[in-house]
């Protein structure tokens, strides 16, 4: 199993992502994560889940792009694709509050992956984020396009999405595509006890307050995210994203190597 459940209380539940050997998110981790959101929205007391990784190097790492073309097809019940966009909009609305504890690298579908929870925070020494689609001649399709720049605002955004290069914690935290960074020794102290107050509280009020700031707040509209993830898979289609997306499978991408880890540099 790809997602191991603690439950910590009725209220708070913790998941632990284990896809060896980077965490990507492939077919199975798609199929999987639909299986658990499911799991997460029915249980009515429900109140926090912290998602976090059971490998300090990676958060998850990106879509496996070996496979792209076989992730499961169809909608979900909020009209997106049932690959990852549905469960991205299920997180955003859900009653629940969801928080990413991050070490690791989060790039690509892993950084679109926690920009869909309604927290996040980050290990200082050990986590680091992209958006490097443009590295393999493509653009965010998982929901990057419409999400980073709501957190981060439009110039820091199209800088992380332009570059495609990594970014440490620190200034993830200081544009806002995280929430917090702290020291490595304090942040699942700090995350426990953040997951154990929201317990605390009444469920009817968080999911008011959720529901109450879904409607203030812009998200990401529909047809948007539709339409961006069709245009991203057409564009894995072209010339130069093959000879790009080769090159970086043949140097280890996927693997535990040196690419993975300094992905950037690659680019």
């Amino acid at each position: 199993m790809i997602f191991t459940t603690q439950k910590k209380t009725e209220g708070y539940w913790k998941i632990v992502i284990n896809n060896p050997p980077v965490n990507v998110f492939d077919p199975e981790f798609s199929v999987q994560l639909r299986t658990l959101m499911e799991e997460l929205e029915a249980n009515e007391n429900l109140k926090v889940v912290v998602f976090e990784s059971a490998n300090p190097d990676f958060y998850v790492a990106h879509a496996e792009l070996v496979n792209i073309f076989e992730f499961p097809k169809g909608t979900g019940e909020t009209g997106l694709s049932i690959s990852w966009p549905d469960v991205a909009k299920r997180l955003e609305q859900a009653p629940f509050v969801s928080i990413a504890s991050i070490r690791g690298r989060a790039r690509g579908l892993g950084s679109e992956f926690i920009q869909a929870f309604d927290m996040r925070f980050a290990s200082k020494e050990k986590a680091f984020f992209a958006q490097p689609e443009i590295g393999i001649g493509s653009f965010p399709g998982g929901g990057g396009l419409e999400r980073l720049h709501l957190l981060t605002g439009k110039a820091r955004a199209l800088e992380i999405i332009l570059s495609g290069d990594d970014f440490d914690a620190d200034i993830a935290a200081a544009y806002g595509w995280v929430n917090r960074a702290f020291p490595d020794d304090k942040l699942d102290a700090f995350v426990e006890n953040l997951a154990e107050r929201i317990d605390s509280f009444d469920k009817k009020i968080i999911s008011t307050i959720k529901s109450i700031m879904n409607e203030r707040v812009t998200i990401p509209k529909n047809n948007h995210i539709m339409e961006t993830q069709t245009r991203f898979f057409a564009s894995l289609t072209e010339p130069e994203a093959r000879t790009r997306i080769k090159k970086l499978l043949d140097q280890g991408l996927q693997t535990y190597s040196d690419v993975e880890l300094n992905l950037g540099k690659y680019l």
